[in-house]
């Protein structure tokens, strides 16, 4: 393989218009044609070395006459390999890898061309010098094909770097700007919260000042409201005093004319009752005197029945009663005398019921029928007229006699209180 510095195919400017991409497949493009290239030369050369290596052989070491062309063909891959390398490094070998190239590419074409040239056979010498010619200009070729790739992918990194470099000072500078469009955020955040907070303690100062005045007007109010309360009630419990004291002095004043009624309808009562008693004592002095002057006469009495009061166990003695035993008075003297009797038994009844004693039973002394026929009346006209007057009578003096001891106990009662 002889090495060359042929300048490249394509030009700068058409490597400059490439992409990354785009170099990076020229790139793989390049490797896998040189490599082809190398296979192809390497297998030519072992296949036609050889033959011209066992020529110039003993017989006996036939066998070893393809180590020649390999040994020769690996220093070719090694040159090949290696001059790729550092074309992608961007460097260069110096004068020994220059001289291994030289050397590799004039053996590998002195070996290939020997035989044809030892039989003076121009032809095959001319054919047999294709396939190392070409592997010797297309090593030269790609060394220069990847040195000029090798600086435009290193423009492209360049420009990858500065256009990367931009992209972070535009960046740093967005972000910086960021920072300070939140910073002057932030202040203009702090500054509303901080006006809000004043407003607010603005509002709630004006709300307590409110409320302060409202409580202060509440317990005023409360106040007035009690104190107004507190008059009120102290001119009820005055007007209710002064009541009570005009209650009291007329209660007093009433209790001292009923005392003073009382006394006038008892003083009234015991004339009354005197009269009374004088009167039954002149009816019954009359009743005797008349008695005494009819006794000759005989007249027929009636005998009141005694059955009941045996059968009651009480001793009662009912009285034989006359028919005319009110003669010569008038009926209503004859109505006040029988009256008088018929209280005096109602009072003297030792009977829970009045009608169950015997002298107001039938066949008594003072039942409806008798008082009738005492009166010199019918015994109808007594249980119908006679006897409802005689309790009419009886009841009202009952109510007046519970009266006075009512007003008796409540004079007793004040006294006492």
């Amino acid at each position: 393989m002889a090495p060359s510095h042929t300048p490249t195919a394509l030009p700068r400017r058409a490597l400059a218009t490439l992409s990354e991409k785009e170099l990076r497949a020229a790139e793989r493009t390049l490797d896998r044609g040189t490599w082809a290239i190398t296979f192809g030369a390497v297998l030519f050369s072992v296949l036609t070395v050889t033959p011209l290596v066992m020529q110039v052989t003993p017989d006996q070491w036939d066998w070893t006459a393809p180590i020649l062309p390999l040994v020769v063909d690996a220093a070719v891959i090694i040159v090949v390999r290696l001059d790729s390398t550092v074309s992608r490094l961007g460097g260069s070998g110096g004068f020994w890898p220059a001289l291994l190239r030289w050397m590799t590419g004039v053996m590998t074409l002195a070996l290939n061309v020997g035989m044809s040239a030892l039989h003076r056979d121009w032809v095959g010498v001319s054919v047999h010098s294709v396939a190392p010619t070409l592997l010797i200009v297309t090593a030269e070729a790609a060394l220069a094909y990847r040195r000029a790739i090798t600086r435009a992918l290193d423009r492209i990194a360049a420009a990858e770097a500065v256009a990367e470099e931009q992209a972070r000072a535009a960046k740093a500078a967005e972000e910086e700007r960021e920072r300070e469009r939140q910073e002057q955020e932030r202040k203009a955040r702090e500054e509303a919260e901080a006006a809000e907070r004043e407003h607010e303690r603005l509002m709630e100062e004006q709300r307590q000042a409110a409320e302060e005045k409202r409580i202060r007007e509440e317990r005023e109010y409360e106040l007035r409201v009690e104190r107004e309360r507190a008059e009120r009630e102290e001119r009820q419990r005055q007007q209710e005093r002064e009541h009570l004291l005009r209650l009291e002095q007329e209660r007093t004043a009433r209790e001292t004319a009923e005392r003073q009624a009382a006394a006038e309808r008892e003083e009234r009562a015991r004339q009354a009752e005197q009269a009374e008693r004088a009167r039954l004592q002149r009816e019954r002095d009359a009743a005797a005197r008349v008695a005494a002057e009819q006794a000759q006469n005989r007249p027929a009495r009636v005998s009141v029945p005694v059955q009941a009061a045996a059968t009651s166990g009480r001793s009662v003695v009912v009285r034989a009663v006359g028919r005319d035993e009110f003669a010569g008075m008038e009926p209503e003297e004859k109505e006040r005398a029988l009256y008088a009797i018929y209280r005096q038994a109602r009072d003297e009844s030792e009977y829970e019921n009045f009608e169950d004693d015997p002298r107001f039973r039938q066949g008594g002394d003072l039942n409806g029928s008798q008082l009738g026929i005492r009166l010199g009346r019918s015994g109808a006209a007594g249980r119908s007229n006679v006897k409802p007057k005689f309790e009419a009578w009886y009841a009202a003096e009952l109510a007046e006699r519970a009266e006075q001891v009512a007003g008796a106990e409540e004079r007793e009662l004040v006294a006492t209180g």
